[in-house]
């Protein structure tokens, strides 16, 4: 049966490529790895390889046409696989068919290929499944929750039907452009062939993938011989908040891997049952002695690390500290939190610290900038796309309002209290991490004075918040006040910003934090 090769990822952010030159011919046998033509990307020229051994049936393009990546490139017969006339019908997957009127329709079955859920990411874990095999479920329907470097994300369905397998287990890590599950879906004449040809591909993807999925990684080898508990970061998460020993719970998956049910049914019972299990001569201390544990640092943990390294690496930090007295600002956010109190908007003091950077961005432009990657370049934003870093259930992401040059402190309070909710959850969309210019971090929600904080890199400024503490200070007319202060602390990238630049604009951004009626007056 033939197959369509389609065009895979040749770099980041490459979405179509000039075929150059074809180095097989329609009709020529190909083996495994061998190249079948050259394309030209607005980078470099690549050399695409053939997947699989076989005949060239089709070249869907011609020498100096483009082509599309995730697109049809050539079409094949497999070896071993008997080859179709071009003009044959094809059988669809299930022969289920119902006639009506003229038009025949059939069940057909074919997988859902897992699509592009962020820039870069190119595999994902298996958090929760939101179905069972055999579940019958609509279009749009939520699938599966997969958690990225980035975010939890939420997969829903493309088609509505039945769904018949689903290729990985909790906690299992799938790849982007591969099948995810199966779905027994109603077809006409004019999808047959496609699902055919897509149900043709799907076992020898499934297949490579399933086998780097299937089989341990070293940690998890050593894990199990070690006899620690397999289980998600999600699953550890649970049993941390139940205060349960997770490497005391019998594990009902894989290799003994640990799901959250198992989690759930230790908590509310299951101790004791494990304890009768073991030889009476078996003691299970309270206290663990002498134990380690090793888990791997997936997701937003292993992107945050990464990224943090590469910054601190190749950007020369200085940090510069002040203190801003917020007693004004904090009266009139107490007036206005009761009037325009309600579900939508949470009028925290984020939306004024937001408005007041942006009005001092203004006269800094700089402090707006970003360099490109040898710092030769500095590109200037004139929009203010604030980033706030939230301390999520997944690690810190650092979601950005965007255009805060352009809203009010109301308008500010509803982004801002959307993108902490999406956040804390973990499901922030894409587009909400991308574009940030400027970060703000509120340590102080946590208790913190003073931070050093890590540029969040391309960016050259950051500034983290500390708690706002009750303090004796003097008055214009020497007389001690108790007043609320907060510390603040910015990193700022020392190729772009000297040590005068930030001071000016810490001062100005102060200057409308300390009298609040300043930054509305100024506001346009």
């Amino acid at each position: 049966m033939s197959i369509d090769f389609i065009l895979p990822d040749i770099g980041e952010g490459i979405v179509e490529c000039e075929i150059v030159e074809w180095l097989v011919a329609e009709g020529d046998i190909i083996e495994e790895d061998q190249p079948v033509c050259d394309v030209m990307t607005d980078k470099a020229l690549v050399q695409i390889p053939a997947m699989h051994a076989g005949v060239v049936d089709k070249l869907y393009y011609a020498k100096g046409d483009i082509a599309k990546v995730h697109a049809p490139l050539f079409a094949m017969t497999p070896s071993g696989e008997a080859v179709v006339p071009e003009n044959a019908a094809v059988e669809p997957v299930s022969t289920d068919a119902v006639t009506s009127g003229s038009q025949s329709t059939s069940l057909i079955t074919e997988d859902f290929i897992l699509p592009d859920i962020g820039e870069g990411i190119v595999e994902c874990e298996i958090v929760e499944w939101l179905v069972a095999e055999g579940d019958v479920i609509e279009e749009d329907q939520p699938v599966a929750d997969v958690m990225t470097d980035k975010a939890l994300v939420q997969i829903p369905a493309m088609h509505s039907g039945k769904v018949v397998k689903l290729h990985y287990g909790k906690g299992e890590i799938a790849k982007v452009h591969a099948p995810l599950f199966a779905i027994e879906r109603a077809g006409d004449a004019n999808t047959q062939a496609a699902s055919a040809r897509k149900a043709s591909e799907a076992p020898v993807a499934q297949s490579q993938t399933k086998h780097k999925t299937v089989a341990p990684t070293n940690v998890e080898r050593k894990l199990a011989e070690g006899g620690k508990a397999l289980a998600s970061p999600a699953v550890r998460r649970i049993a941390r908040e139940l205060n349960v020993n997770i490497h005391q719970v019998p594990g009902s998956g894989k290799k003994g891997r640990v799901y959250k049910e198992d989690v759930i049914a230790f908590n509310e019972g299951g101790a004791q049952s494990a304890v009768s299990n073991t030889s009476a001569t078996s003691q299970i201390s309270s206290t663990a002695v002498g134990g380690t544990r090793v888990e791997p640092i997936r997701g937003v943990k292993a992107a945050m690390a990464k990224a943090m390294v590469n910054s601190v690496s190749t950007i020369p930090h200085f940090t510069y500290c002040e203190e801003i007295d917020m007693t004004d600002l904090i009266a009139l956010r107490l007036q206005l939190k009761e009037k325009y109190a309600s579900d939508e908007i949470k009028l925290t003091m984020m939306p004024f610290f937001m408005k007041a950077m942006s009005l001092a961005l203004k006269e800094f432009p700089v402090v707006n900038s970003q360099p490109n990657d040898d710092c030769s370049e500095l590109t200037y934003f004139d929009d203010h796309n604030i980033g706030m870093a939230v301390d999520s259930k997944v690690g810190l992401l650092v979601p950005n309002v965007k255009q805060v040059q352009t809203k009010s402190i109301l308008d500010l309070a509803v982004d801002i209290t959307r993108l902490t909710k999406d956040a804390r959850s973990g499901r922030v969309a894409p587009e909400d991490l991308k574009g940030g210019t400027i970060s703000i971090s509120n340590i102080g929600a946590l208790g913190g004075t003073v931070a050093t904080p890590i540029i969040n890199k391309p960016e050259v400024a950051i500034v983290a918040l500390g708690k706002v503490q009750t303090l004796p200070r003097f008055n214009d007319k020497g007389e001690v006040e108790a007043r609320s202060i907060m510390q603040v602390s910015w990193s700022g990238d020392h190729r772009i910003i000297d040590g005068g630049t930030i001071a000016r604009f810490s001062n100005l951004w102060k200057s409308y934090l300390e009298e609040p009626t300043n930054m509305l007056v100024s506001m346009s």
